[in-house]
């Protein structure tokens, strides 16, 4: 072993070429509400389209049970990452608090889940954000599209919005986060005073035999309706990859975290009640646009086009924020190298544009193949599509959840001594019910039929990913913030007042190859 490399947990890291980490700049811009900003925005799309799915497998009840649920999980699932966020202020976020906690391995396998959760929801909202543009221009402008080309015009002019600068990103997420919460505002006025809304029209599925009007079709299927109940709040846990870019991540993320929170649990119940009640449960349950829906049910079809075009807003919201998460992730697993450096360039403007683009070329190619393979189905081919990549983010963002929360319970034992300026006020307890409830959720992927294309897709991509990594990445890491705070037991922490590599990435390296575990 050369004094330029480091063994340790079945990985070699080795010295950083001159320059390496000046090329993979970030810049400190965002407070508390622009990282509010960001997390509303990751999220808010959820309340326009992929919520009512859950609405067809468990009736309006079982969606409400999974609803109520699921404010637990993420509770303790916010409360647990902020914790780990503020002791480990790096932009890797799950990645970085699996890779202390497990190693490696569970850091890659961690960080890749979480790469499948955002690449595929940045999908899914082109995907949604395409259907809804067309509808709009079909209406009030008499020309359409195909869809292959709303997708191509998305990301092209999501990717620039993101590259032009953080500070670019994070004022346009507070800018479309008020304007959609507006939105979902002024939709559940008018659904109030309407006279549209009725409380019959929440339980007009008919119910299966022996079953209720509030359960139609039993107790198991709320199981199935978690997946997509999480589409209320998927997208929230991406705030610790925006930790390297914030001004006090230590107090912003979890204060942020806090008020994000709340108020995507005052927008899901409003838009699951009233979008509800207005459209009916079972026409929502099966529609590719509920909230369009629910405006031309309460005005009419070309008034209802034009409020369309803002609710259109709440999803080009969701664009920019998951866009943003997936090229953070991206970044930062490239960074270290369990993905290939040069994904990890930022540029001039300081952003990782090159990760940006990578991911924006995978979802692309992931929907036009979905689509066509979709074609074979003679009923609903584009809801197939846009069902499958759905389902393919939110297990990717389950599994991240599981680990995550594995993580938690394993750093308050591992590093019980570790600086924590921000502690998670469920503690142990909290991460537990979370993490159950994560795999509570993903044993109803197991179980339902539905889901198999997605964890098929999944299955796939893990296969060749920890086979690439086995037999090439991991010959080949670079020590990272990220990697340097888990190798050296936390004394490296943060990176942006100690410094990238340096002094302790040479002394870590200059050592014999001790596993990192007996350095704590």
């Amino acid at each position: 072993m050369t004094k330029d490399t480091l063994k340790v947990s079945g990985v070699k890291y080795t010295t950083a070429e001159a320059g390496y980490f000046e090329k993979r700049k970030l810049t400190r811009t965002a407070g508390v509400w622009g990282l509010w900003g960001l997390a509303v925005a990751a999220v808010i799309s959820g309340d326009f389209s992929g919520w009512n799915f859950g609405i067809d497998f468990a009736g309006f009840g079982g969606m409400l049970i999974a609803f109520a649920v699921l404010v637990v999980m993420y509770y303790g699932l916010i409360f647990s990452i902020g914790e780990m966020s503020s002791a480990m202020p790096h932009t890797g976020g799950a990645y970085s608090f699996s890779r202390a906690a497990m190693g490696p391995w569970g850091g890659f396998v961690t960080g890749l889940a979480e790469t499948i959760e955002y690449v595929a929801t940045t999908a899914v909202i082109v995907f949604f954000s395409g259907s809804y543009a067309d509808a709009i221009t079909s209406e009030l402008l008499g020309f359409s599209m195909p869809q292959w080309v709303w997708w191509v015009i998305l990301y092209l002019v999501f990717i620039g919005i993101n590259a032009a600068g953080a500070s670019i990103s994070f004022k346009f997420a507070i800018v479309v986060s008020i304007i959609s919460i507006a939105i979902l505002l002024v939709f559940s006025a008018m659904a109030i005073f309407s006279g549209e809304f009725s409380w019959d029209k929440l339980f007009d599925i008919v119910p299966d035999a022996g079953q209720t009007a509030f359960l139609p079709h039993g107790v198991l299927p709320i199981l199935f309706a978690l997946p997509f109940a999480m589409w209320f709040f998927l997208g929230i846990e991406e705030l610790p990859l925006a930790a390297e870019e914030s001004k006090d991540p230590v107090r912003d993320i979890p204060k942020a975290g806090l008020i994000a929170r709340a108020t995507l649990i005052v927008t899901g119940l409003l838009v699951l009640f009233l979008n509800t009640g207005v459209v009916g449960a079972e026409a929502t349950g099966t529609a590719g646009e509920p909230l369009l829906d629910g405006f031309r049910a309460i005005v009419g079809d070309e008034l209802a086009a034009v409020l369309a075009l803002f609710a259109l807003i709440g999803l080009l919201a969701s664009l920019q924020g998951i866009m943003f998460a997936y090229g953070r992730n991206m970044y930062s697993l490239s960074r270290a190298g369990y993905y290939p450096k040069f994904l990890s360039l930022t540029g001039k403007r300081q952003t990782p544009w090159v990760a940006l683009v990578a991911g924006a070329v995978i979802g692309f190619v992931a929907l036009v193949v979905l689509d066509v393979l979709a074609q074979v189905d003679e009923k609903g081919a584009g809801a197939v599509a846009g069902a499958i990549v759905l389902n393919i983010a939110v297990w990717g963002a389950v599994l991240a959840y599981l680990l995550q929360m594995v993580a938690f319970v394993i750093l308050r034992r591992k590093y019980p001594n570790a600086k924590r300026p921000y502690v998670s006020p469920w503690g142990v307890p909290g991460a537990v019910v979370a993490a159950l409830i994560a795999a509570l959720i993903f044993l109803g992927f197991l179980l339902n039929p539905t889901f198999v294309p997605a964890i098929i897709a999944i299955g796939v991509v893990y296969a060749v990913m920890l086979a690439i990594f086995a037999l090439w990445g991991r010959h080949r890491l670079i020590l990272s913030p990220e990697e340097e705070y888990a190798v050296s037991g936390g004394l490296h922490g943060d990176p942006q007042s100690e410094g990238y590599g340096g002094a302790v990435e040479s002394e870590l390296l200059a050592t014999d190859g001790v596993d990192e575990t007996d350095r704590v």
